[in-house]
């Protein structure tokens, strides 16, 4: 029996199965069947991802491996970073409250803040369609109704969707088809946003990948983004998320869109353990 050391993080209830490179090899298995393996809520650890980190970069201080829960990868993802950046500083890999990481979207800089939270500079939303990418019409019908969409990508693709509805029940019914919809060739997280305040919002999340999760910080970002863009809030807003609450901030415009997206928000340790593999 192969013993495998690993820990349980979350952020806002988005949780982590994080693994050390040298723990995932006793494995011996490929990296999307030990993500689905691990990730398994009934005969695994349960997750919504799992993050291994990749000590050698020639890019930045540290780089990682994410896996969504399905066997996926995804680019990005903020909740995952912010756990991520508290895992790598509490094990001291790396002796700074900020550095670097080198992952799919890029390079982003994660800082180790007090009180439990982590602040993300979270790079630039990408708005040209192809880079998203997304292929087709900004009005959208699915199973029985027609959606107006905004488009935008964190690193990984996004399908922002304003409502006065309730936004859980929409995600819950509207979100699988969203996801896997054509205009996306590789597919989407879809985020259904209520607009609270011009400071405040509330959000729901179907992740691809994934399906509903508590929380997901490039959606939270990337709603702000749309949400500025469409001039419905300010530059600084607090997101509503089914597990708690996370602050975006972004000074972007239309005129000037090319400005760095800041997330703050908790990150914590639930467990380490001996995983039996």
């Amino acid at each position: 029996m192969k013993i495998i050391k690993a820990s349980k993080m979350e952020g806002l209830g988005n949780d982590f199965v994080i693994v050390d490179y040298s723990q995932y090899e006793k494995a011996n298995m490929k990296m999307d069947e030990f993500a689905k393996k691990i990730c398994d809520r009934h005969f695994g650890i349960g997750a919504d991802g799992l993050i291994i980190p990749k000590l050698q970069s020639t890019t930045a201080d540290i780089g990682w491996y994410f896996y969504n829960s399905d066997g996926s990868t995804a680019q990005m993802c903020g909740n995952g970073m912010r756990c991520f950046a508290k895992y790598i500083h509490y094990k001291k890999i790396i002796n700074k409250k900020s550095f670097t990481v080198e992952t799919g979207a890029g390079i982003i800089k994660p800082e180790i803040l007090d009180d439990n939270l982590v602040k993300v500079n979270m790079g630039t939303p990408v708005l040209e369609y192809k880079q998203i990418p997304f292929w087709g019409e900004r009005n959208v019908t699915v199973l029985d109704r027609e959606f107006e969409i905004f488009p935008v990508s964190m690193g990984n693709p996004h399908c922002v969707i304003f409502t006065e509805e309730d936004p859980l029940t929409l995600a819950q019914k509207y979100g699988p088809a969203l996801e896997n919809h054509e205009y996306f060739p590789e597919k989407t997280n879809v985020e259904f946003v209520k607009i609270i305040s011009p400071r405040e919002i509330e959000l729901r999340v179907f992740e691809r990948g994934c399906g509903i999760t508590l929380a997901c910080g490039t959606g939270a970002c990337a709603s702000v983004a749309a949400s500025v863009l469409n001039n419905l809030t300010e530059g600084k807003v607090k997101v509503n998320l089914l597990g708690g609450a996370v602050f975006i901030e972004w000074q972007g415009s239309k005129d000037n869109p090319d400005r760095n997206i800041f997330m703050t928000g908790a990150a914590k340790y639930v467990f380490t353990a001996d995983y039996l593999l």
